[in-house]
């Protein structure tokens, strides 16, 4: 997730309260004042960044200083925050010496072009510290996030009301691409004997109708469903995929995959919907266990073939058209699930185009 800076020099008196307590309830990351007193009475749990010359001890606030000249970068440092009024070309330069340097680089732009910022994107490219935009509306926001197909790390925003920060902590959240769905069209069960699967544990709630896309092969997914709908003789656990073999490929970020054996807490897979909607979650365990095991091989609509092998269970469920939940035990020759057929061969989870079979 991109980071999220909230202002509250120019908040309107009227709206701070509730700017606040926004700002703390949607987690942003830092929240920016010139006033010592009111930062100092947030919860250490929101970095508190006070701007202008202060003197005395301002305990652990993060100080952002601002930066006219390169003799002021190395006494800023890779702990501290710099401020950079971007006017014309020598302060463009001196930008990009800052956000190679501080551990964070808040940017002003003068002009409405996003030209210098690309600039400034890609001359921090490989530096250690945050690139942090100010954006004067929202609509700005949404861009400065999409420059360079990258944007920069963060936006500084002045809210106008509570609104605008929940607007723009959803608009920073990590976006994915749809994903298109088919029809598979069950083949064979096979009840398999004893083997190993996996269930992931998200740190987050699945929708009724989402899951994740889980499969033998890298040409071909299955979409299991959550243990979100109520079960006999166990509650509910909507944070859980009761996902597939160990050896199984899952679908995560940026078009790659990772076997569902070494997924571990911390890594980011992702939720789909049965509309194709996609998210990302972050994993907070795996258990592999051995139980019974049993394969489901079925083809989509484009004639690929598919396979998926989950635990042998009548509480395992696949999803069909339309988001409906399938027990894995109950399917038929004929029955028809939800699925994703993918043309990339695949290296350690990344697509190649080179040669390879699978069955």
């Amino acid at each position: 997730m991109k980071l999220a800076w909230i202002d509250l020099r120019t908040v309107a008196a009227e709206q701070r309260a509730a700017v606040v307590d926004a700002a703390l309830h949607a987690r942003v990351d830092a929240i920016v004042d010139d006033d010592p007193t009111t930062l100092a009475a947030l919860p250490n749990t929101v970095r508190r960044v006070l701007v202008g010359e202060h003197p005395g001890d301002t305990g652990d606030l993060l100080r952002l200083r601002q930066v006219t000249d390169t003799d002021q970068i190395s006494a800023i440092g890779a702990d501290g925050a710099a401020l950079v009024d971007v006017v014309d070309d020598r302060t463009l330069r001196l930008a990009c010496d800052t956000a190679r340097g501080a551990g964070h680089t808040v940017v002003r732009f003068r002009d409405p072009t996003k030209i210098p910022l690309e600039i400034v994107i890609a001359a921090a490219d490989t530096a250690g510290g945050d690139l942090i935009c100010q954006a004067d509306d929202l609509t700005e926001a949404g861009v400065i996030v999409d420059v360079l197909e990258k944007g920069s790390e963060g936006v500084l925003l002045a809210p106008r009301s509570a609104d605008d920060v929940f607007a723009l902590v959803d608009m920073l959240r990590t976006r994915t691409p749809d994903l298109a769905l088919t029809k598979l069209t069950v083949d064979r069960i096979t009840h398999l004997g004893l083997g190993d699967r996996v269930c992931v544990d998200t740190c987050t709630h699945f929708e009724e109708d989402e899951g994740m896309l889980v499969g033998s092969y890298a040409h071909g997914f299955v979409l299991c469903c959550s243990e979100t709908h109520p079960l006999p003789y166990m509650p509910t656990r909507p944070f859980r995929i009761n996902a597939g073999a160990l050896h199984s490929y899952v679908v995560g970020q940026d078009n790659r995959t990772n076997y569902l054996s070494e997924l571990a807490s911390g890594h980011a897979v992702l939720a789909v919907g049965a509309d194709g909607r996609t998210r990302r979650v972050v994993v907070g365990r795996i258990k592999l266990e051995s139980r019974p095991l049993l394969g489901i091989d079925a083809t989509a609509e484009d004639g690929s073939r598919v396979n998926l092998i989950v635990q042998d269970d009548w509480h395992v469920r696949v999803l069909g058209p339309g988001g409906v939940v399938l027990n894995v035990t109950e399917l038929e020759a004929g029955d028809q699930l939800l699925g994703h057929v993918a043309t990339d061969k695949r290296h350690v989870g990344w697509p190649v185009g080179e040669f390879c079979v699978e069955k």
